[in-house]
């Protein structure tokens, strides 16, 4: 991967990632409170839906930026060292690593996000203020762990579904996919991995929003995946999968397809 390639991906993430964020924020918020233990409209309902934005607005380019990097560079080294019959197994490496160190970013982010999404009278400064003070800058990497458990699962499905999905349209059609092909490919991707991992993503909301000390707080994912699925069913373990999933196929067109553009026009 040379330098130019380098700065292409940097940018083209960087923007994917904000272009996303910013615009189906609503839809995470609404997921976010519909995952709160506290239930929705105590959670703040339909009002204040841009809670916490300044914190996505904030960390989306970096993280998305360094996802990309890690996701292009790993793909380079890896990919020419094998056959191409083992791509799909490059892309799950790539995409899993890639998610391994955007999360150092992500995670900040997400505490900081859905606090303010849950309790939106409080505001992202004073929510990330009083996480400061309370617990620490540990406090800001409460849930790393049941993250990447989330992450690395969903990119082992997105992305080598999302580049199987493009190499097909391509064998079919004789020539390279347009960026809108694989933004289609990407809300199809991506919308099937956000499905299948929602239950990760309810713990990990769970972790975020528990208060510092509880038993929640500690970040053990099974214990709280079993605990919902005692006290609320499968409908609890799947709950806000609907903008969800409506938020990660809209999320994977536009991110997965203003990647491909602008990395395309940089290169």
């Amino acid at each position: 991967m040379d330098g130019r390639e380098f700065i292409a991906s940097l940018v083209a993430g960087g923007m994917a990632g904000m272009c996303v964020d910013l615009t189906l924020f609503p839809l995470d918020t609404m997921k976010t409170r519909l995952q709160s233990p506290q239930g929705f409209y105590n959670a703040g309902g339909f009002r204040g839906i841009y809670a916490g934005v300044p914190s996505a607005a904030i960390g989306s380019f970096p993280n998305a930026a360094l996802f990309f990097v890690t996701y292009e560079c790993t793909k380079s080294v890896l990919g020419s060292r094998v056959s191409t019959t083992k791509a799909p197994l490059v892309h799950m490496i790539a995409a899993a690593l890639g998610e391994v160190v955007a999360c150092l970013i992500r995670v900040p982010t997400e505490v900081v996000k859905q606090r303010a999404q849950a309790c939106s009278s409080l505001g992202t400064y004073k929510v990330f203020v009083d996480t400061i003070r309370q617990e620490g800058i540990l406090g800001l990497y409460r849930g790393y762990g049941s993250t990447v458990k989330r992450e690395i699962p969903f990119a082992l499905i997105q992305f080598p579904l999302w580049e199987f999905l493009k190499a097909l349209w391509s064998w079919k059609q004789n020539h390279a996919v347009d960026s809108w092909q694989s933004a289609v490919c990407g809300a199809f991707a991506g919308g099937l991995a956000a499905a299948v991992t929602t239950p990760l993503d309810v713990a990990k909301t769970r972790i975020m929003l528990a208060n510092a000390g509880t038993t929640t707080a500690s970040g053990k994912v099974l214990p709280i995946l079993s605990n919902i699925w005692k006290t609320r069913g499968i409908s609890g373990l799947f709950s806000g999968i609907a903008p969800r999933v409506t938020w990660i196929s809209l999320g994977g067109f536009l991110f997965l397809g203003t990647y491909d553009k602008v990395h395309k026009v940089l290169l």
